[in-house]
């Protein structure tokens, strides 16, 4: 294997980390502050995809198609939070399971019926289809586009919790709920302000992969589960740790799927190596996930006790 399409794997595997992060940073941001799973998740994913797409093939704007994903989903998140969601947050965690899977496959149907089970397309305006060299190395702009998006919103939610009164009160609100709520804080609209950004960046990244994969039904299903792998990974309820978990796994994930079928085609024949290949790498994010648990079971940046 060449170093130039080692870095571009490397690339592409930083790409779909920044992807993971910006759905595992709302997820952890649930799960840690309020103790609440959401199976939905995916399905806000999908539904930025989906808002996007239509405003793009109506609007013809890419501009207005990324915003009305990331808006979409948040408005969608602030409904699911009022309208449901807020009387299942003292709920036991199985009824949150099923309650959140359900949603989940309602949906997967309601973008059947809206849109049909075909794939949707999004293409990309002419000045964000062209090749960038990187460090000599040719790589679609649009790509390198979202990593630096994904970093730009790291850096937007690590100014918003450190440093903004919010913040405060989402890390307060993390610790002592009780305590906030009878200091005056509105709990509930505190839990639906984080709920929706978590909505709104699943929604976005929804929306920047929409021109890079086909837009259709339960794309956010698979997605998901390596979300889930990320929040294990990187320590539940902590941003840096969905933050580098998910680099983590993307690199694993996308270095495993190039490397390890081109290391055994040495030793064994290139249609065994190719399919021992891409069973090893499969699972390769999934035996990090099992070594982290058994050496930190909270994660390798758990969030920190006051």
């Amino acid at each position: 294997m060449s170093p130039q399409l080692l870095f571009m794997q490397a690339l592409n595997g930083l790409q779909y980390g920044i992807l993971l992060f910006l759905l595992a940073a709302g997820l952890t941001l649930v799960f840690g502050i309020m103790s609440f799973i959401n199976l939905a998740h995916g399905a806000l994913y999908m539904m930025g995809a989906y808002f996007a797409a239509a405003t793009f093939h109506q609007t013809n704007s890419f501009i207005l198609a990324i915003f009305a994903g990331l808006a979409g989903a948040m408005m969608l998140g602030v409904v699911l939070d009022r309208c449901g969601f807020a009387r299942l947050y003292p709920r036991a965690h199985l009824d949150q399971v099923l309650a959140t899977f359900g949603l989940m496959l309602f949906c997967n149907e309601a973008v059947r019926m809206i849109w049909g089970a075909a794939p949707v397309f999004m293409s990309l305006p002419d000045a964000l289809s062209n090749v960038v060299m990187v460090f000599g190395t040719p790589y679609p702009l649009y790509r390198l586009l979202i990593i630096l998006a994904g970093l730009l919103v790291a850096l937007g939610l690590y100014w918003l919790i450190e440093r903004t009164r919010v913040g405060m009160l989402i890390r307060a609100g993390a610790s002592n709920r009780t305590m906030v709520a009878a200091l005056g804080v509105n709990i509930g609209w505190l839990n639906t302000f984080i709920f929706a950004l978590g909505a709104g960046l699943a929604g976005l990244a929804g929306a920047l992969v929409g021109p890079i994969l086909s837009v259709q039904p339960g794309m956010g299903d698979s997605i998901l589960i390596m979300t889930l792998v990320v929040i294990v990974i990187g320590g539940i309820g902590s941003i840096r740790g969905a933050f580098l978990g998910a680099l983590v796994v993307g690199l694993v994930d996308t270095l495993g799927r190039t490397v390890v079928p081109a290391l055994l085609a040495k030793f064994l024949a290139q249609g065994l190596a190719s399919t021992l290949g891409a069973a090893i790498s499969s699972l390769a994010v999934y035996v990090l996930m099992v070594v982290v648990l058994a050496l930190k079971p909270e994660g390798l940046f758990p969030v920190r006790k006051p």
